[in-house]
């Protein structure tokens, strides 16, 4: 082996440069291990943020729902009610200020 033929000061040299290699590969897995778990804790956050987004959009949709689509016994939702009111109160100021105006 070509180990023989090297002298003592040669040896712990090349025993000296394969630890200093090996402390740089074992940083660079670690280092590697460091930057996978950071972003697979923002892939988490960002699901867990999706799915919190999911659940405030349905539960506005039913609000939304129940706000405006008729019971099981077809009376009017409130959010109609509200329209049509709207829409009274608007035809009246724009009447009043014809006739007044």
């Amino acid at each position: 082996m070509a180990d023989d033929k090297l002298t003592d000061e040669e040896r712990a040299e090349l025993e000296q440069l394969r630890a200093e290699k090996a402390a740089r590969e074992q940083a660079a897995r670690e280092s590697a291990e460091r930057a996978e778990l950071e972003r697979l804790r923002r892939e988490r956050a960002a699901s867990e943020a999706q799915r919190e987004a999911a659940r405030r959009d349905a539960a506005a949709r039913e609000r939304g729902r129940k706000l405006m689509e008729p019971d099981d016994d077809l009376k009017m939702p409130l959010g109609q009610k509200l329209v049509i009111l709207a829409i009274v109160v608007v035809a009246a100021v724009w009447v009043a200020i014809t006739v007044l105006g």
